[in-house]
């Protein structure tokens, strides 16, 4: 293939918006979209490579592969390998297990899946991921297995439908990334299928099917035309833009113009082949590999966002290190003049394989290696794996779905609380809130005689049809059919007594904090936003429907949320010596409260219901703790740890203490109506 300076110059648009938006540069919030002019770039050359030889019946998967494996493993295997160390050096136990299985995932090729999966309630941020990016090569590999192979059969068998086929397998790719965008946007993000087009559209243009222009004129506006739709999509796509769907195609459209346009002899044409423009393609594999584990062990060190400055001293740094890495680590494995032959290539490929898959399960069998920290640091930091015995899939389901069944549920086989004795006197129901909360109300039922079952849910409050939002559609479905199972369990058993308890202010006001975890900044606004019309109707609904069946609802308020990882950032504390003064003020979370509480309240004197309060054993009129006595009481920032929990469970002694009493009463009182008397 003739070199193309351009085609560098282009690589070089795709990369510098990554790099920035990645580093925090403002107006870049569609930065992101660079990685798909890759897709088309890396389509168009790799099928212009394989077709053509193809063609001249040289074409030969041995060396098809072995041309990827000198592009892609040695700058790849040497990024993951420093990341392991400075994983190895900051990460927390849990941290260094995501960040153990995405190494194995990048080494495989399978990067982009694994970041499929993991895209559930309790996963780690995207900014703990420093081989996050590793998804678009696992795209690009992916393709490379389908795509030599699609083209062997069609040469060998209907050479002449060459066109038509690339042609539907776009146009089906394109429908199927459209449809998947809005009913599952996390695969149309991160799956080949929903990608797959963006690659052929590179395909096509190198099989030759778009008519070719001899006007420099139009060859100039072509590419004129193309940049401008990759700035349009850099400067004005954000977070919340729909992709990868229709909005795809405009920078796959632009990338495509400015190849096929080829402006190569005119005034547009030499400014694509500026030299330091064509350095920075020349350097843009090496730069997509290093820029954003630099940015996220910086981050990480730091524990908050970048400012601008940092965040420009971390470009250059990377800039500098891809510049090296491409002279040292890239160019010698490149060519057919290699100093490295056939088969030592592939020898070490397989050993860097194996040694990062090796490495990967040794971490996580070893649970993180939590030896690696000190032992104040181990102490604290255990407190994160302490979610008692109702968090395990026997007793809760999870966001996927995973625990008691709908027919477990209306049968009552669900996990036991309090003493073991004949009857349910109550019930526990709620969300992932629920779960935390129950070893306190176990303990506080056990000392006091009582026996309940518990169901928890997370992600579904303990509400009859509650609309969860538009986003949450599927969600919603799922925890109406969850709730109705709820409500026939209270109605077969005649159970008089439900706690309900959840993250009431995440669904009054339709969010959680910004940016919870290891960059959590207190000075940033809780959402405030009153969601509540669509929670009072269901709430009113559900009070309704157990005070009909003559169950007295237990209405559990919530506890404060941190913000931050509370064992993390208490153990990274003891760690570097210093205090961690992570408690939220009570000011803050009374602002944050306030509606759901008066909510909660308004509806609970009307339908007589109790209300228990765990804030006060939390916190006193100025913070609120998240440890006390040497017991870490929360395990991330809003789920209290098993501890932490049976340390308050003295909130519900005084509940415990009467309801006997009651429970006397409401089957005397049933007894008395039969009888007449």
């Amino acid at each position: 293939m003739r070199y193309r300076a351009d085609i560098d110059g282009l690589r070089a648009i795709a990369i510098v918006p990554v790099v920035l938006y990645h580093a925090g540069f403002p107006g870049l919030k569609g930065g992101f979209v660079g990685v798909d002019v890759f897709f088309v770039i890396s389509g168009f050359l790799m099928a212009s490579l394989i077709l053509s030889e193809i063609d001249q019946g040289a074409f030969s998967l041995g060396h098809f592969y072995e041309r990827r494996v000198r592009r892609i493993f040695p700058a790849l295997f040497a990024t993951i390998a420093a990341s392991a160390v400075a994983a190895w050096l900051l990460f927390m136990p849990i941290e260094f297990q995501y960040f153990s299985r995405s190494a194995m995932a990048a080494a495989l090729f399978g990067s982009n899946i694994l970041f499929w999966q993991e895209s559930g309630y309790f996963d780690a941020a995207a900014e703990l991921k420093p081989l996050l990016h590793t998804w678009s090569l696992a795209v690009e590999e992916q393709f490379y297995i389908v795509f030599p192979l699609l083209m062997l059969v069609i040469a060998r068998f209907r050479r002449q439908w060459t066109g038509l086929i690339l042609c539907t397998l776009l146009l089906v790719s394109v429908g199927l990334s459209i449809w998947q965008v809005e009913r599952a946007p996390v695969a149309a993000f991160y799956l080949l299928p929903s990608r797959f087009w963006e690659l052929l559209l590179g395909a096509v243009l190198a099989l030759g099917l778009v008519p070719r222009t001899n006007s420099p004129i139009v060859a100039q506006t072509l590419v004129l035309v193309g940049i401008m739709l990759i700035g349009v999509a850099v400067f004005t796509y954000d977070e919340d833009t729909s992709f990868p769907g229709l909005a795809a195609l405009v920078p796959c459209l632009g990338a495509a113009l400015v190849i096929h346009g080829r402006a190569e002899d005119t005034p547009i044409g030499r400014a694509l082949s500026w030299p330091p423009l064509v350095f920075i393609g020349l350097i843009s594999y090496s730069l997509y590999l290093w820029h954003w584990p630099l940015i996220v062990f910086t981050r990480y060190f730091l524990g908050r966002e970048l400012s601008l400055l940092e965040g420009s001293l971390l470009v250059v740094v990377s800039l500098m290190l891809a510049a090296l890495s491409w002279h040292l680590i890239e160019r010698p494995f490149r060519g057919r003049n290699s100093v490295v032959g056939r088969k030592a290539l592939f020898a070490s490929a397989a050993a860097a394989v194996s040694a990062a898959v090796a490495f990967g399960a040794f971490v996580i069998v070893e649970r993180g290696l939590p030896g690696r920290l000190p032992e104040t640091a181990q102490l604290i930091y255990a407190a994160s794996y302490d979610g008692g015995r109702f968090s395990n899939q026997k007793c809760a389901i999870n966001v996927d779905g995973e625990g008691p069944s709908l027919s477990d549920i209306r049968s009552g086989a669900l996990c036991a609380m309090g003493v073991e004795k004949t009857g349910v006197e109550f019930l526990v129901w709620g969300d992932s809130h629920a779960t935390a909360m129950a070893p306190a109300i176990d303990l506080a039922a056990r000392q006091s005689g009582h026996r309940g079952l518990f169901i928890g849910r997370g992600g579904c409050p303990p509400l009859l049809d509650f609309d969860l939002g538009e986003a949450k559609r599927l969600r919603t479905e799922e925890c109406a059919e969850h709730g109705k199972a709820v409500a026939d369990l209270i109605a077969e058993r005649r159970i008089p007594f439900v706690f309900m308890i959840a993250f009431w202010p995440k669904y009054v006001h339709r969010g959680e904090l910004p940016n919870e975890g290891i960059y959590y900044d207190p000075s940033r606004p809780a959402p405030l936003d009153d969601w509540s019309g669509p929670f009072t109707q269901s709430l009113e609904h559900t009070l309704a429907a157990l005070a009909r069946i003559g169950t007295r609802a237990v209405l559990v308020m919530d506890i404060p949320e941190i913000g931050y990882k509370v064992p993390e950032a208490l153990a990274k504390a003891a760690m570097r010596g210093v205090s961690a003064d992570i408690g939220p003020s009570w000011s803050s979370v009374s602002r944050r409260q306030a509606l759901a509480r008066r909510v909660l309240e308004t509806y609970a004197t009307k339908y007589d219901a109790t209300v228990i309060d765990p804030l006060p054993a939390l916190c006193d009129d100025k913070v609120c703790r998240v440890e006390r006595n040497g017991i870490v009481l929360y395990r991330d920032a809003d789920h209290l740890t098993a501890k932490g929990a049976e340390s308050i469970s003295y909130v519900y002694d005084s509940f415990f203490s009467s309801l006997r009493a009651e429970w006397t009463r409401a089957v005397f009182g049933a007894r008395h109506d039969e009888d007449g008397n």
